[in-house]
């Protein structure tokens, strides 16, 4: 089968705690999005979401692109940023303007956009985007192209994305170091949204949770966009943390231990079996874990005694963080985790039963030429970043503002556009 032809190119980086991965995508002639390289390494320089150390960071950047550049054969100039701490906030506004009972035209849309420019109140802090999620007709809801209806009233539903400055800077600067550009930069919610999320499930409503390795995003979406999103200060790697001190071992030991013996549920037979702390031909080196036996093998339940005692609190402050959010009232509503902390077995039944709601483990949907390594939960927010640079959505800020400045028309400039609209159209 041929190699389709492509068009334009998109580059992601996504500076996790855990890891720093980039991806390297292109759109076909045929609009079909192709994954042409991915890469990625241990994240350095790098602590729940902001960078610590800007050499560091700026070194695990250059390498995982490089290690997509490598594979997708293509080099980037520039690439979207994922952000998974900053102080992420989300805000929806609603803005609405008369249009007079005619027929609605483009300079009334841009007209409405350049209108809820004004909503943007950032109180002192940045704003990653601001995007019209949907418009309105006299007060009916989901209208996803207002274009040649008729309306008295037209709205839109604003999105506003907001971070602290200087976390932004510095994760900018990072990547700029590496000699990349940045086209922008994208909450990480927001990004694992559109690679795990439906599109009814946006619109009927769904929480996501994203259990990245020191940060925890809780998302909320109705209506089609994200209505809000708190940001929790742990991840997978506090249980980790806690499996090396409960047994006395290294942290590259405890990660093994999670990630080949670890569950989240526990077995009736996990009290007769014993797992080994060292790898297969790794040589013992200092003492032996706590509760081991002459072979360096520990209880099996004790292992997931830890890991579920961490879960456990860690599932009690997303439940928290939903009710804030005000997603506890609808039991039926679903609950979607992903992240790298998703691929821990059983995680999807331990947290049905601690939420007490419906949920699935969300990994990135289908993309063409995805390598099977990073078709998995803990790449969600990677592949989220091409497929919103290939959805290339509006922003409000970017739209020019007209001559017209009113928000309401009568009179003789009601009785001009109505006119010229006639012209127009009839």
């Amino acid at each position: 089968m041929s190699t389709p032809r492509i068009g334009k190119v998109f580059g992601a980086v996504n500076l996790g705690s855990f890891r720093v991965s980039a991806m390297i995508a292109g759109l076909s002639e045929a609009g079909e999005l192709v994954v042409l390289g991915s890469g990625h390494r241990a994240a350095q320089g790098v602590k729940r979401g902001y960078v610590t150390d800007m050499p560091a960071a700026t070194y695990a950047v250059r390498d995982a692109i490089e290690r997509a550049e490598k594979m997708a054969r293509v080099s980037v100039g520039s690439v979207l940023i994922g952000c998974s701490g900053a102080g992420l906030a989300s805000q929806v506004a609603e803005v609405e303007v008369e249009i007079g009972g005619r027929r609605i035209e483009e300079e009334d849309v841009e007209h409405l956009l350049v209108t809820a420019q004004q909503v943007i109140q950032p109180d002192g802090r940045m704003v990653l985007h601001a995007q019209p999620a949907h418009y309105t007709l006299d007060g009916a809801h989901g209208v996803a192209n207002p274009r040649g209806l008729h309306a008295e009233r037209l709205g839109v539903d604003i999105h506003i994305m907001l971070a602290d400055g200087a976390p932004v800077r510095n994760l900018t600067e990072a990547v700029q170091n590496a000699h990349l550009g940045v086209d922008a930069v994208v909450a990480s919610p927001l990004a694992a949204g559109h690679a795990c999320l439906t599109a009814e499930e946006r619109d009927l409503g769904v929480a996501l949770v994203e259990l990245g390795g020191q940060v925890t995003n809780v998302a909320v979406f109705a209506g089609g966009m994200l209505l809000g999103l708190t940001s929790l200060p742990f991840g997978s790697g506090d249980i980790t943390d806690a499996i090396a001190s409960s047994f006395g071992i290294r942290r590259f030991q405890a990660e093994r231990l999670k990630c080949v013996h670890g569950s989240a549920l526990a077995s009736p037979a996990d009290h007769r079996e014993m797992v080994p702390v060292n790898a297969p031909g790794e040589e013992q080196q200092g003492p032996l874990a706590r509760h081991a036996d002459a072979e360096n093998r520990v209880p099996r339940a004790e292992l997931v005694a830890v890991i579920t005692a961490e879960l456990g609190r860690q599932m009690e402050e997303v439940g928290r963080a939903l009710r804030a959010l005000g997603f506890a009232g609808n039991r039926r509503s679903q609950v979607v985790v992903t992240g790298g902390g998703a691929e821990l077995a059983g995680l999807a039944d331990f947290a049905q039963g601690a939420l007490g709601k419906p949920v699935r483990v969300g990994k990135p949907l289908a993309l063409k030429g995805l390598p099977e390594a990073h078709a998995t939960p803990g790449f969600s927010t990677l592949a989220g970043l091409v497929l919103y640079a290939a959805a290339d959505p509006v922003d409000i800020r970017s739209v020019a503002r007209s001559r017209q400045s009113v928000t309401r028309y009568s009179g003789v400039a009601l009785a001009a556009r109505v006119l010229r609209a006639a012209k127009e159209y009839f």
